[in-house]
């Protein structure tokens, strides 16, 4: 279980988050919402211990996640950053094995298990007609599917995903959610920010809704995702609607 109580946050002078306190549960897709600029990129480093908050705490399984060794917290959480780097020349395939870092002992090599790891995530992301191709010639998209990749090998209890979708095309936004919610049903603590909200509504079990890096609203996604919340911290009309064969949809309301 991962949770943060009265976290707080400043860039500078600048105020990013504001006394947040959450808790995500193992077995569930959390997704964190809200407008640009409202915490939630942040947050979601915060919460894997890459940044530490002027004010609170994250604990992992209890625990002040600033207490876990790099490579202890490394086996307990894995990170997908909204855009990483990728000016170094390294294949796809090495990339990925780099999510098995934490378990390699200080002079050992590479084992038969880490090689199923990456063999696996790689599978699982589409990749590996890609292995041997170096990271400098990919696409935004292939890159973004590498990183996911990188994380499924890292085999973490907690995986924090910021807008993993956001650069893939449909299919692969679809695919990667759907696995997203199959590591949540492997018992996982899933947190991912999302802007797509309809796709937020369809894949996650619960939503945070962040406005002004306070939080608005938590709960059920059909809830959260109601018009009145959606017309005060977005400005838009929208909301959840039930189809006609029980399914919820998101649904804007299109002026003009």
């Amino acid at each position: 279980m991962l949770e943060c109580r009265n976290l707080s946050f400043s860039y500078g002078e600048k105020p990013v988050l504001q006394n947040i306190s959450l808790a995500f549960e193992d077995g569930r897709v959390s997704c964190l919402i809200g407008p640009n600029g409202s915490g939630k990129s942040t947050l979601l480093s915060l919460l894997s211990g890459l940044r530490k908050p002027d004010a609170g705490q994250v604990l992992l399984d209890k625990k002040p996640v600033c207490e876990y060794g790099r490579k202890e917290r490394a086996r307990r959480i894995s990170y997908v950053q909204q855009s990483a780097p990728t000016d170094f020349d390294f294949t796809v395939a090495d990339v990925v094995m780099m999510g098995r870092y934490p378990y390699l002992p200080p002079l050992g090599g590479i084992g038969t298990r880490d090689k199923e790891c990456a063999d696996k995530a790689m599978e699982k992301m589409g990749l590996l007609a890609l292995a041997a191709r170096p990271a400098t010639a990919l696409s935004g998209g292939e890159w973004q599917r590498v990183m996911i990749a990188r994380a499924i090998c890292q085999d973490t209890k907690t995986i924090l995903l910021d807008e993993p979708v956001a650069s893939l095309d449909l299919s692969y936004q679809l695919e990667t959610l759907k696995y997203v919610r199959e590591l949540a049903g492997e018992g996982r603590c899933v947190v991912v920010v999302l802007h797509a909200l309809a796709l937020a509504l369809h894949y996650s079990d619960e939503l945070f809704l962040i406005k002004d890096g306070a939080l608005f609203a938590a709960g059920a996604p059909e809830k959260v995702l109601s018009a009145p919340n959606i017309m005060t911290v977005y400005g838009a009309k929208a909301g959840v609607e039930r189809l006609e064969d029980g399914r919820l949809e998101f649904v804007p309301r299109y002026d003009g």
